[in-house]
C-alpha cells in the first residue's frame, strides 16, 4: 500500500509531562529508571521507543532506523514526572519501599526522585479493598474530586511550563465492574459522578479528569475505566487518544507469544493451565476475590480470541483454561508463573509443553509505560484521537471499535504498530508478501 503522504505531526517541542495515578512499583521503577538511562548508568531494554528498529521499503534497500529517529518522539530529558498516591512517600522512598531495584542504583537518582512528592489520591477502599492510606482527597462528590484532580493538572503545567501532558494509569486492581447505564453516554455520566453512582469507580474519575483537561490517558490495569461509551465519547470530542488495558507483562505475554505459534502449525489443544505467586502491593490486592475476577477476565481473554475456537473447532473448540494467582509476600515483585499445556499434534497424539517464568513484573512493565507515554503522545501530537488500537502491543485486553474482535497475537500487534508509524511518515506499508523479489 502506497500513500501520497506523511500526516502533519507538530514537533515535540518543549517539556512533556507524565502523569502517574499510583506511585507503587511499577511507577517509581519507571521513573528511577528513566532517570538512570538519562544518567548513562543503565539501557532502556524492553522500550520499543529507544531501543527498537523499523525496516523501511525493501528488504534490498537497507533501510532500518531506530524508531526514535524515525518519528518525532520526545527526548527522555524532555519528561517531567507527577503523580498521585494514597500514601505519603516520595518516590525515592516508594521505590525503597517496593524492592524492585537495588538499594545502590536507587541511590543515584535519590536527588532527581527524592523531589517528587505524590499529590492526594482519589481512593474508595470500595474499589480495592486490601489497601488503604491517608493521603486522600476529601470532596463531597465524585465530580468535585474530578474537578480537584483536574486542578492538580493545571497546577503541574504551569509549575513545570509544560508543553503537553499524558496520563498512564500505574495503580492497582479494582474489584470487577459490569457496564452500568450510567456509563452509556456523557451526560449520563456526569450526573452519575454528582450522584455518588457506585458504578464510577476512582479510576473514571481520574479518565474523565485527564480527558477533559485535554491530556492523553493509558489504562495499565484492567479496570473498565475508559473502556466506557461516555468516556469513548468525550475522547473523540476533545480530540485525546486513549489507550488500554492491563499492561501485558508476565505470564499472558507469553500466551500471546506461544499461542499464535501453536494455531500456526495447527497444533491442538486440551488444556491450559496457569498458575502464579506474587508478594508485591498488586499480589495483594488481587488476593482480594473482586480484584482477582477483574484481573481474571483479563487473562483469560487472550486465548479465546487467538485460537479462535469457533473457527478451529476440531483444534480449539473445547480446551480447558485456568488461572490461579496467589499472594505470598517472601517473593516481593519476583514473581512466579508456571504453565501447563496439554496440546495435541499428528493423528490426535497428545504432547506437553512446561513453562517456569522468573519474572519481575515491574522491570517488564516499566518500558511499557514508558513506550505509552511517548506513543500517546505522538499520536496526539498526529490529529488522532479516541481509541488507539495501534497501541493493543502493550495490553492484554486492548480496547477495539464495538464492531470488532480485539487482537491479541503479539506479532500482528507489533505488525499493526509499526504499520501505523508507516503510515504517519508516508512510508509504504509493510505486508511481508515478497512476490517482487522473485519476479
Amino acid at each position: 500500500m502506497t500513500l501520497t503522504g506523511p500526516v502533519p505531526i507538530e514537533p515535540p517541542r518543549g517539556k512533556l509531562g507524565v502523569l502517574l495515578p499510583g506511585l507503587g512499583a511499577v511507577a517509581t521503577t519507571f521513573i528511577a529508571g528513566v532517570y538512570a538511562i538519562r544518567r548513562g548508568i543503565s539501557k532502556p531494554i524492553g522500550s520499543l521507543t529507544q531501543m527498537g528498529t523499523i525496516r523501511l521499503g525493501k528488504r534490498t534497500e537497507k533501510r532500518v532506523p531506530m524508531i526514535k529517529d524515525f518519528v518525532e518522539l520526545t527526548a527522555l530529558d524532555d519528561l517531567v514526572f507527577g503523580g498521585w498516591d494514597i500514601f505519603a512517600d516520595n518516590v525515592y522512598l516508594a521505590a525503597r519501599k517496593a524492592g524492585v531495584l537495588s538499594k545502590d542504583l536507587i541511590d543515584e537518582v535519590r536527588s532527581d526522585i527524592e523531589q517528587i512528592n505524590p499529590w492526594k489520591a482519589v481512593f474508595d477502599q470500595e474499589y480495592i479493598k486490601k489497601l488503604d492510606g491517608n493521603n486522600v482527597k476529601q470532596a463531597p462528590t465524585k465530580y468535585d474530586l474530578a474537578q480537584m484532580l483536574m486542578e492538580d493538572i493545571r497546577n503541574f503545567k504551569e509549575a513545570h511550563t509544560l508543553d503537553r501532558m499524558v496520563m498512564v494509569w500505574c495503580a492497582s486492581t479494582e474489584v470487577f465492574m459490569e457496564p452500568d447505564a450510567v456509563h452509556q453516554n456523557l451526560p449520563a455520566f456526569v450526573q452519575g459522578m454528582k450522584d455518588n453512582h457506585p458504578a464510577v469507580a476512582p479510576s473514571m474519575i481520574y479518565a474523565y479528569a485527564a480527558i477533559a483537561s485535554g491530556v492523553p490517558f493509558a489504562n495499565g490495569a484492567p479496570n473498565l475505566t475508559v473502556d466506557i461509551p461516555a468516556l469513548i465519547e468525550l475522547a473523540r470530542e476533545k480530540s485525546v487518544p486513549i489507550a488500554g488495558k492491563d499492561f501485558k507483562t508476565g505470564q499472558t505475554l507469553m500466551k500471546t507469544i506461544l499461542a499464535p505459534g501453536l494455531k500456526a502449525r495447527l497444533l491442538g489443544l486440551n488444556g491450559w493451565f496457569s498458575t502464579n505467586i506474587l508478594g508485591n502491593r498488586d499480589g495483594e490486592v488481587l488476593d482480594d476475590p473482586e480484584s482477582f475476577r477483574t484481573k481474571e477476565e483479563s487473562k483469560l481473554s487472550a486465548l479465546e480470541h487467538i485460537l479462535q475456537p469457533h473457527m478451529y473447532p476440531d483444534l480449539y473448540g473445547d480446551f480447558t483454561h485456568k488461572v490461579r494467582i496467589n499472594y505470598y509476600p517472601p517473593r516481593g515483585d519476583n514473581k512466579e508463573s508456571w504453565d501447563n499445556l496439554d496440546i495435541f499434534g499428528w493423528l490426535g497424539y497428545p504432547m506437553q509443553i512446561k513453562i517456569d517464568f522468573l519474572c519481575r513484573d515491574s522491570i517488564l512493565a516499566a518500558p511499557i509505560v514508558l513506550d505509552l507515554a511517548l506513543f500517546l503522545d505522538l499520536a496526539q501530537r498526529s490529529g488522532m484521537r479516541g481509541i488507539q488500537e495501534w497501541l493493543s502491543f502493550y495490553f492484554k485486553s486492548p480496547l477495539c471499535a464495538p464492531e470488532l474482535y480485539p487482537e491479541h497475537d503479539l506479532f500482528i500487534q507489533l505488525m499493526k504498530l509499526k504499520n501505523t508509524l508507516r503510515y504517519l511518515k508516508g512510508e509504504d506499508l509493510i505486508t511481508h508478501l515478497g512476490l517482487e523479489y522473485y519476479d
